[in-house]
C-alpha cells in the first residue's frame, strides 16, 4: 500500500537582510532555511558544479538585491522575484540554469543553449571549464525580473 501524498511546503528566505522563514525538513529534527540548503548542496557537490552553482547564486543576488531564494522539487535551488526567475539544477555533466519564462526574454548574447524548442522555458547549460558571460547573465536576470514584475502588476490591475 502506498503512503498518502504529503503537501510540499514552500521554503523561503528573502535576501540577506531579513530573518528568513524556517521550516522543518520532513523526517529531520532540525530546521533549515533555503539559504542553508543551497549552501549544503554547494558543499556536498565539492567540485566544479558546486563552484559554478555558487557563482551563479552570487550573480543572481548581484543582479537583483530583492531576490528570494527557495528550495523546491526535492532539492532544486530556485530564485524568485514576483514569480520564478530561474532554477539552478546540477547534473553530472552540466549545471543547468532554467529560466521559467525564458522564451519571452530577449537573449542578444545567445546565452540560452538548452530547452530552445519550448514555448515557455529556456535554459543555459554550463559545462566544466565554460566561461560565464557575467554581464550578459545579469542583464538576462534583470529582464526576467522586469517581466515577472510587469506580469504581476498587470494581474493586480485587471478588474474581476
Amino acid at each position: 500500500m502506498r503512503k498518502p501524498a504529503t503537501k510540499a511546503r514552500r521554503v523561503v528566505a528573502k535576501g540577506t537582510s531579513k530573518q528568513p522563514a524556517r521550516i522543518a525538513k520532513e523526517g529531520a529534527e532540525g530546521v533549515d532555511t533555503p539559504a542553508q540548503l543551497i549552501d549544503a548542496k554547494i558543499k556536498e557537490l565539492n567540485d566544479w558544479r558546486g563552484e559554478t552553482l555558487a557563482r551563479l547564486r552570487t550573480l543572481i543576488k548581484q543582479a537583483d538585491s530583492e531576490v528570494t531564494e527557495t528550495w523546491k522539487w526535492r532539492g532544486v535551488p530556485v530564485w524568485e522575484h514576483a514569480g520564478i526567475i530561474c532554477t539552478g539544477e546540477t547534473y553530472k555533466a552540466v549545471v543547468k540554469m532554467t529560466f521559467a519564462k525564458g522564451a519571452a526574454l530577449d537573449d542578444p548574447s545567445g546565452l540560452f543553449n538548452s530547452s530552445l524548442e519550448g514555448n515557455v522555458r529556456r535554459a543555459i547549460d554550463i559545462r566544466e571549464g565554460d566561461r560565464i558571460d557575467e554581464k550578459a547573465l545579469k542583464a538576462l536576470i534583470r529582464a526576467a525580473v522586469a517581466l515577472n514584475t510587469s506580469a504581476s502588476s498587470r494581474k493586480k490591475t485587471i478588474p474581476k
